[in-house]
């Protein structure tokens, strides 16, 4: 069974920005799963508005091929509790999305990046850290 090279699971930072001049760039963190297309997930980001404040967010859409859409939905424990589109195209290494986001009257773009690693990376660094966890 052959690995989908462009899903999507896993953890991302990234950063959106407005068309709006009035709408402050910002930045997050997104948790995302991939189970045969699905998208599900979580996005948690600071709060610009409120010192200290986190904002966050869960999120639910489809990937078809190098497509994704999904909608963010503010959870209410911040101050936000709406929900925003977001659509774009993962890269073929799936390393990177970008796309457009948008609600009523609001929208924008955003860059989500991740590193990824190969077996052979993956087999190595768990041969180096084995022998240190062994008592």
């Amino acid at each position: 069974m052959s690995r989908d090279r462009q899903d999507v699971g896993g953890v991302w930072y990234g950063h959106w920005d407005a068309e709006q001049l009035e709408v402050e760039p910002n930045r997050f963190i997104a948790l995302l799963d991939e189970q045969s297309g699905a998208i599900t997930g979580t996005i948690t980001e600071p709060d610009s508005e409120e010192a200290g404040g986190v904002l966050r967010a869960v999120v639910g859409g489809q990937r078809s091929g190098s497509s994704v859409a999904w909608m963010k939905q503010y959870d209410g424990s911040g101050r936000l509790a709406h929900a925003v589109r977001y659509t774009g195209a993962v890269n073929a290494d799936a390393t990177e999305i970008r796309g457009r986001w948008q609600l009523e009257g609001f929208s924008g773009g955003f860059t989500m990046t991740r590193e990824t690693f190969s077996e052979a990376e993956l087999e190595e660094a768990e041969e180096l850290i084995l022998p240190l966890l062994q008592p």
